[in-house]
This record gives C-alpha cells, sequence and structure tokens, in this order.
C-alpha cells in the first residue's frame, strides 16, 4: 500500500512539473517570438504571439534632453506595420542584440514576463488561450542604457 501511494504521488508531482515546464518554454516561445518579430520584421512570429485586441504603450528618452516623451501607442495592426518596414528596409538589428526573457510569474492562466531588447525594457501579460500563450499588454522604455 505504501509503495503505491508513494507511487501516485511521484506521479502527480511529476505530472504538475511537466504542465508547468511545458507553459514555461510556451510563455518563453511566446516572448520570443515577440523580439524575433521585430527584430526580423516576421508578422508571422508576431501573429502568433500577439493578441488581436493588443495594447503596448511606453516611453522613449530623448538622447538630447534626457526627457522621456510622450506615450507612444502601437495597436496589433501597427506592430505588423512596423515589422513590415524593418522587413522591406532590411535595417535589421546586430546579430548580438540583447533577446533577454525573464518570466516573473506564471501561474494557470496568466502570466508577466520582462524583456529586453535593443530598442529597451518590455513587461508583457500574457494570458493563456486554449493551449497558446498570447501577449495581450505590454509597457516599455526605451532606450535601452549601455
Amino acid at each position: 500500500m505504501k509503495i503505491l501511494l508513494t507511487f501516485i504521488l511521484v506521479l502527480s508531482f511529476s505530472v504538475v512539473a511537466n504542465a508547468q515546464n511545458t507553459d514555461e518554454n510556451l510563455v518563453r516561445q511566446a516572448a520570443l517570438n515577440y523580439i524575433e518579430g521585430f527584430y526580423e520584421g516576421d508578422t508571422l512570429k508576431l501573429q502568433s504571439s500577439l493578441k488581436p485586441d493588443l495594447l503596448k504603450y511606453g516611453y522613449w528618452k530623448d538622447r538630447e534632453s534626457g526627457e522621456f516623451g510622450d506615450e507612444i501607442y502601437m495597436s496589433f495592426d501597427q506592430a505588423k506595420a512596423f515589422a513590415r518596414r524593418v522587413k522591406a528596409s532590411g535595417n535589421y538589428p546586430a546579430d548580438d542584440a540583447p533577446k533577454e526573457i525573464e518570466i516573473l510569474d506564471l501561474m494557470e492562466t496568466i502570466a508577466a514576463v520582462k524583456i529586453t531588447a535593443y530598442w529597451g525594457v518590455d513587461y508583457m501579460l500574457l494570458s493563456k488561450e486554449g493551449d497558446k500563450w498570447m501577449i495581450g499588454q505590454v509597457i516599455w522604455e526605451g532606450p535601452l542604457e549601455k
């Protein structure tokens, strides 16, 4: 009886750990698709990770004045348009541009992630949509301090 109970407990922990690991990998992939979508001008990567009702806004510091300008807003369609402009221009970031992903919190249906990219830092909120993790909200600040 003790052996059966121990086996059931180990199996339960294993299933929970695998589900968490899978969700962690899926959240990380959504964040990577976001970064690479902008870096590579890949609208398909962006579409795979951004919700159509995306709310993205942030603040850009002027290098000369040191002051932050007005809030900058980007919708789902504007994000895809930006990616298309990157692709058309061929103006890609350097190969060693940062692609840091830090999962700050991961629950059953929501997650919070910090990314560091060439433009600055983004904090993202994701939700689980079926078996996918999608980015719904982003707040960012740039440029990235060297």
